[in-house]
């Protein structure tokens, strides 16, 4: 397949998550040998976790009603019983050599969805069975996805149609598809305008209520959802919108001038007109911004580093400055994560990091030292920056933020080895409250990559986790063999 241009300005930040990985695989193997050597075993997985306390909190018992069109916000329960259950499990097949991109996963009460090449597929959540329950040949390969979807189940993907016989359109990202994720239906189908440099590396794409916004920092479409028509777009000019965040708002990074003078602003606009309501001026310097948050406005900016080096929030209502929080011994993971290269639409994923209402959780750096927690995460309160709590993960057990729920944060303690499970955990940063959702155990052989952010995609769902590799590859020793692609676990005392 052909992505276009190579990604040359990231070339740095990718080299830098390469030594991530690196530096997370040997310190994964020295831990495990550590462990075997001491032979430090523990019986009972439930034991394993400390006392959560009795009952649960004050926290709605229902999500608010939404439109069908908006951004869907869900609100997650602790189950009956939190002993996990294989709920989902398909396996890619036909690999050829190289590597078979898988961006997007999605998940409703009824079934997960994930991208694949050129293709989208839901899957039944049906335990012990791989139950496709319907698949969707793009025109392309894709390109660029949204974390989101709306209330009633829809989402959009940006492909890269073929462009025979022009082989300086070879690459590019210039049409948009909106899918139905209940059924596998495309909606629409629309070729934006003036896409003629929207490529997999500067392409992003978000959602807000009734609008569907791509920009790829040489122009900008946005669309309605109903019918598909084109609300507004941009074109090439001294300031370009570099891509956006969506959610209950929409929130637009534009950038102006070339390198080695250029300057960033963020802007809250109008998703029905493209107009700016309030505009937040980056300071100089500033050599990479992303969209972590659209509301409350959050903004992870790398100043005079390839790193993200702070988090700034902002006032929603008139984008005054709020808070600025060093990143200093964190790892928000913003950029080209999990990926050979900032594919598919970065500017508003950043897996080690969570926004909600009012606080944000970040994952610290990882400790070399085997007799203490792998790593944390840190919640900030969003209006004052300050620290507002920690969970710690256990000697060679990282801890991953997922998602904001209310008040609570839902997160993912990977596992080590046959006894001590992987897990997902509620956790309230005001009461240090903790509640266990789901423990289980991920197949050994994958357990690594599946439980690395920066390697795989994981959405906690309607009492269901998933995990998704972002990258496949074939076992050439076994090219015939099926790689797994999507694995869900639920809870055993949930029905199906």
């Amino acid at each position: 397949m052909s992505f276009g241009p190579p990604p040359s300005v990231y070339t740095e930040s990718a080299q830098s998550a390469d030594r991530t990985r690196a530096r997370r695989r040997k310190r994964m193997l020295g831990g495990a040998a550590a462990i075997v050597a001491a032979g430090a075993l523990v019986v009972g997985a439930v034991a394993l976790w400390p006392s959560a306390g009795a009952g649960d909190d004050a926290k709605s018992a229902a999500a608010v009603k939404q439109a069908p069109d908006e951004v869907r916000e869900t609100h997650e329960t602790a189950p009956a019983s939190p002993e996990g259950e294989p709920a989902v499990q398909h396996n890619e097949g036909e690999l050829t050599a190289g590597t078979r991109y898988g961006p997007g996963l999605w998940a409703t009460d009824k079934l997960v969805i994930r991208g694949v090449a050129s293709r989208l597929e839901g899957y039944r959540i049906a335990p012990g069975q791989d139950d496709t329950a319907w698949s969707l040949k793009l025109d392309g390969h894709i390109c660029a996805v949204s974390r989101d979807m709306t209330a009633d189940h829809r989402t959009a993907v940006v492909i890269q149609p073929p462009h025979p016989g022009a082989a300086a359109g070879k690459g590019i990202c210039d049409q948009v598809v909106f899918v139905d994720l209940d059924t596998g239906k495309k909606l629409w189908q629309r070729k934006m305008p003036g896409a003629d440099f929207a490529y997999v590396t500067n392409t992003d794409l978000a959602l807000t209520k009734g609008v569907v916004a791509i920009a790829w920092g040489h122009g900008s479409v946005a669309y309605d959802m109903a019918s598909g028509k084109k609300l507004w777009n941009t074109s090439t000019g001294a300031c370009q919108d570099q891509g956006y965040a969506g959610g209950r708002v929409l929130l637009a990074l534009v950038k102006c001038g070339q390198s080695g003078d250029v300057a960033y602003r963020v802007q809250k606009l109008d998703a029905r007109t493209g107009k700016p309501r309030w505009t937040y001026q980056v300071s100089k310097g500033v050599q990479g911004v992303y969209l972590p948050s659209a509301d409350p406005p959050v903004l992870a900016v790398e100043a005079g580093d390839i790193d993200v080096t702070d988090l700034i929030t902002l006032d929603g209502t008139n984008g005054r400055r709020r808070a600025t929080i060093s990143m200093s011994g964190y790892e928000p993971l913003c950029g080209a994560t999990g990926f050979s290269g900032p594919f598919f639409g970065v500017l508003d994923k950043c897996p080690g990091l969570v926004v909600g209402r009012d606080r944000l959780y970040v994952m610290s750096k990882e400790s070399d030292e085997i007799d203490e927690p792998a790593n944390r995460v840190v919640a900030f309160d969003v209006q004052k920056g300050t620290m507002a709590g920690k969970f710690e993960g256990r000697p060679f057990q990282n801890v991953v933020p997922l998602r904001a729920d209310g008040d609570d944060l839902i997160l993912y303690r990977r596992s080590i080895d046959e006894v001590q499970p992987a897990a997902v955990v509620a956790w309230n940063s005001r009461t240090d409250r903790e509640v266990p959702y789901l423990f289980f155990h991920v197949p050994e052989g994958d357990e690594g990559a599946l439980s690395d952010p920066e390697q795989a995609q994981i959405v906690y769902e309607h009492g269901h986790v998933y995990f998704a590799a972002r990258e496949m590859e074939r076992d050439d020793k076994r090219p015939k063999s099926p790689v797994l692609s999507v694995l869900g676990v639920g809870s055993a005392g949930l029905k199906h």
